[in-house]
């Protein structure tokens, strides 16, 4: 036989080799959760988030209508040297109520500290850990996270990672109006969420919307109330907050938009407002994708990078996270669909675990801003090194195992001249009435 057919029969049969190694995995069943009854005023669904400088919102759940919205904390287990008082609400959606939803604000707290806590004078002793004060910071971040056997996979494989605060850009829980899975989506990230940060922008599985009957997210904003008035939004679908030297700022992608809108106006003063001497690195998530190569959800995104794009550019916004699509897409430095050395690094993150499945369909030929792109379930972590370098690692969950299967350092745009090259436009732009 001819030694360059063997050659060539032999590299094939490796190349098939290297590519059937990998399966991708099939959507996982919705979990069940055990019937579990609790005293009315239990503390349940315990979550975490940051609510200023040096301040946590600490929100749980009761059934008993009746119970305070206290959290007693302190350096110590058992020992509370200090306690907060907060608010509560509820609401009701078509034939269900929801228990009291508690929002407690403690503070101030010491940064990079482990805090011990309890809720409405009941429950367990549960601790916290706050963010450092300075670089490094880690974050971790997962999209689309829903309720089945690789949510859980994926929040495990989070809880491995020695991470800081948890990203979340959209769709939490996957209820759909069926409001007990909020509840049981409460539970399920409870260990987790009462431990670190969780900061979250909705998606569209958060818009419930009813016509003439129920506006969208009532579910949500009452039960994840985000730092909106800390920041000086109007609504708990935008906001920003700044940690360790990071300014990140959460978008609402279903919310209007345009130059007249509410949340245009209030992301010009905002950014507006960052010091990048103080907070060398800009973040944004939002919920739809601007730049994306897979054929699910094409285009979805263009009004509202039509909008804002040139605002994040201008703010040499450094890097953009995004969910929606389920699978993973990381591109290079890009804006206005070319690759430009002082534009943003787009990561697609959607990729938690949600019921639907994976979207496994990409547009060929790969565009030349893509970089890498995969369809599989898994989560993402970012440390923010120092003020010019970071390094991003995305983790596919691969037969329940974490495999780093993409990373990359990420160079700040402070630290590359891009910031003062387009300082003019910055000002032109974003100081525009």
């Amino acid at each position: 036989m001819d030694p360059k057919l063997i050659l060539t029969v032999c590299l094939f049969l490796i190349s098939a080799t290297a590519i059937a190694d990998y399966v991708r995995p099939q959507p996982r069943k919705t979990l069940r959760f055990s019937w579990n009854p609790k005293p009315p005023n239990y503390p349940q669904q315990v979550h975490i988030s940051l609510a200023g400088d040096r301040h946590m919102r600490v929100t749980w759940v009761t059934v008993d209508k009746y119970s305070p919205s206290i959290v007693e904390y302190g350096t110590s287990p058992g020992r509370y040297s200090s306690i907060a008082n907060g608010e509560s609400t509820s609401y009701s959606y078509l034939f269900y109520s929801s228990g009291k939803i508690h929002h407690t604000v403690i503070g101030p707290l010491e940064h990079n500290t482990i805090y011990f806590y309890r809720c409405g004078g009941q429950g367990p002793d549960l601790q916290l850990k706050t963010p450092p004060a300075q670089f490094p910071v880690t974050f971790a971040v997962a999209g689309d996270l829903g309720q089945t056997g690789w949510t859980k996979t994926t929040l495990d494989h989070i809880d491995r990672c020695n991470y800081d605060l948890h990203l979340l850009p959209g769709d939490l829980s996957y209820a759909d109006y069926l409001q007990h899975r909020w509840d049981t989506f409460g539970e399920l990230v409870q260990p987790l969420a009462s431990a670190r940060p969780w900061m979250v922008t909705e998606g569209n599985h958060e818009e419930e919307n009813i016509p003439l009957l129920k506006d969208g997210f009532e579910s949500y904003n009452s039960r994840w109330k985000m730092p909106f008035e800390e920041s000086g939004s109007s609504s708990n679908l935008y906001y920003s907050f700044e940690v360790a030297g990071v300014h990140v700022i959460m978008l609402g992608s279903y919310v209007d938009y345009d130059e007249q809108s509410d949340q245009y106006r209030w992301l010009k003063v905002d950014l507006s407002k960052v010091d990048r001497k103080k907070t060398p690195w800009l973040i944004v998530l939002f919920h739809v994708p601007w730049y994306n190569s897979n054929k699910a959800h094409q285009g979805e995104g263009d009004d509202m990078m039509t909008a804002m794009e040139p605002l994040l550019y201008a703010a040499n916004v450094d890097i953009v996270l995004a969910g929606h699509v389920h699978a993973y897409e990381r591109t290079k430095r890009v804006n206005t669909g070319r690759v430009d050395p002082c534009g943003t690094v787009h990561i697609t993150i959607g990729d938690g675990g949600n019921r639907e499945g994976l979207a496994h369909r990409y547009v060929n030929p790969q565009p030349e801003w893509s970089v890498f792109r995969e369809a599989s379930f898994g989560h993402g972590e970012l440390k923010i090194a120092n003020s010019t370098h970071a390094f991003w690692s995305w983790h596919r969950n691969d037969d329940d195992e974490p495999v780093r299967s993409d990373q990359v350092w990420i160079t700040s745009l402070i630290s590359s001249g891009c910031v003062a090259e387009k300082k003019n436009e910055r000002r032109k732009i974003l100081m525009a009435p």
